[in-house]
């Protein structure tokens, strides 16, 4: 299923199918995907920020568990095809520090859809990237999925601002590409992996970091397809129609 250009339909249409993809990729990560010491949910809150989808680890609550399930980041390098690597301050990270435990479970990775919401205005962009600099500042791994174009706030998408933050040397789309899917993995430095798109092209297998040596891959296509089945007709014959 390629990406669409959500730009024809109003945003509402957009909100509406964000929040179908989102229930489809909990179901997918709680039935099989996530080993089975870690579980998803929808629009939970974390601290402050709210995102759209958790990653939780049980291990907190039921012990050691179990990890099988997830990939091995030194056996099986995720591949992106952008790979860039920022500092940031772990011990300003540790200082001070007040541990947020979630009633649930560790909160180990956030994932986040954006919306046109968040870009709709100066305010709006500035909340999302506090948002996510925040996650990333408490060592809890991220990944954003922008499928919106560029607009005059986010020149470089929604990862080229969070870069902008964390690293002098900036992203630049390559040719062609104006959408990305991004999952930033924490450790002693922010590591991101990329995967710029176009309309029309094919969504990747992104890694969920669970840890800085797990991750799992997030079915984003297959959900996807999911919750465009669930789209009324109308928009998916205006969405599909060709460009005029």
């Amino acid at each position: 299923m390629p990406v669409h250009d959500w730009t024809k339909v109003r945003a509402g249409t957009f909100h509406h199918f964000h929040h179908t993809w989102i229930t489809y990729l909990c179901a997918s990560l709680n039935h099989g995907v996530l080993p089975s010491r870690y579980f998803a949910l929808a629009e939970q809150v974390a601290s402050k920020p709210i995102p759209d989808l958790l990653a939780l680890d049980f291990g907190q609550i039921e012990g050691p568990g179990d990890d099988r399930g997830g990939v091995g980041v030194i056996e099986h390098p995720p591949k992106s095809q952008i790979v860039a690597m920022a500092d940031i301050d772990v011990y300003a990270r540790k200082a001070n520090r007040i541990a947020i435990r979630h009633v649930d479970g560790d909160l180990v990775a956030v994932m986040e859809i954006v919306s046109p919401g968040n870009k709709s205005s100066k305010h709006a962009i500035g909340s999302f990237l506090e948002k996510s600099l925040a996650f990333l500042a408490e060592g809890i791994h991220l990944v954003a999925i922008d499928l919106l174009p560029p607009g005059k706030r986010d020149p470089q998408g929604i990862h080229g601002r969070i870069w902008d933050e964390l690293q002098d040397e900036p992203f630049l789309f390559p040719q062609g590409k104006d959408r990305t899917t991004v999952s930033y993995l924490v450790d002693q430095e922010v590591t991101a992996y990329v995967e710029p798109l176009a309309v029309g092209d094919p969504l990747p297998e992104l890694p969920l970091f669970l840890s800085p040596t797990i991750y799992v891959r997030l079915p984003l296509e297959a959900t996807y397809l999911k919750a465009w089945e669930d789209l009324p007709l109308p928009y998916r014959r205006k969405l599909e129609a060709p460009a005029t």
